[in-house]
């Protein structure tokens, strides 16, 4: 796996702010080959029991059905499980210091009107049950600009240790000595945080879509835990197509 985009001045900064910026890392001829695979899974058809579609109500129209993210895909994607068994995986092997293994991975679509997510550490989604650390690659596929909610990142006294209450956006002294550096970032460039790495990011108020591949690996030392997130994660917070009407469901991890 090619891992040379991460240097030694990456890995001093990866150390120090628990994030990266890596630009460019899938060129234009790559990235034509991802966004295919990324409009692919967006025109999947809701289906229970395998991948997992979750939808929102636009912010611009609440009468309009905005798909929000889909996650569990890879085991019927060959060409994303390739992905992220390549480049993506040796970076964050590096960044660990050890072998990564896949935890979850996500497409946030962010259509025009679509939410934004308040800040928040990746940790207070109950995943320290799982693993103790993970590394959260991003890779975009649409431009993502101020304007259309590109990931705010945290600048601050960087420490991996839960700040905020577990599933609960962070607020008033949890974000003490925080500065949220909006990050806008072209199709093909990488960004990469750790689970403790405050970030938000804004609605989408513009015309055009802002999509993102968001892939997540712990250390293979802690263990292979994605086929059990995913199974808890559909009892407590279901697709939308596995639902039941008359129930309420609470997100938990």
């Amino acid at each position: 796996m090619n891992t040379d985009f991460i240097t030694d001045a990456m890995l001093d900064d990866w150390r120090r702010q628990g994030f990266l910026v890596v630009r460019g890392v899938y060129d234009a001829a790559r990235m034509v080959e991802i966004t295919k695979w990324v409009d692919d899974i967006q025109h999947w058809p809701e289906t229970a029991g395998r991948h997992m579609m979750y939808f929102e109500n636009s912010s611009s129209d609440p009468s309009a059905r905005l798909l929000n993210r889909v996650e569990n895909f890879v085991a019927y994607h060959d060409r994303m499980a390739g992905l992220f068994d390549s480049e993506l995986r040796g970076a964050c092997s590096r960044l660990f210091g050890e072998e990564a293994v896949l935890f979850k991975e996500k497409i946030n679509f962010k259509l025009p009107g679509g939410g934004g997510f308040e800040a928040h550490q990746d940790a207070q989604a109950g995943w320290e049950t799982y693993a103790p650390l993970y590394i959260t690659a991003t890779v975009i596929v649409d431009p993502a600009t101020v304007e259309n909610g590109c990931l705010e990142l945290a600048h601050w006294d960087h420490r991996k240790a839960l700040v905020g209450d577990l599933w609960e956006p962070l607020e008033g002294d949890q974000l003490a000595g925080v500065e949220f550096v909006p990050c806008p970032a072209e199709p093909g460039d990488v960004l990469f945080f750790d689970s403790y790495l405050p970030h938000r990011s804004a609605p989408n108020m513009t015309n055009d879509p802002r999509r993102v591949l968001y892939v997540t690996y712990n250390k293979a030392s802690d263990g292979d835990h994605r086929e059990q997130y995913y199974a808890d994660k559909r009892a407590s917070y279901p697709p939308d197509i596995e639902r039941q009407a008359d129930k309420e469901y609470a997100y938990r991890v």
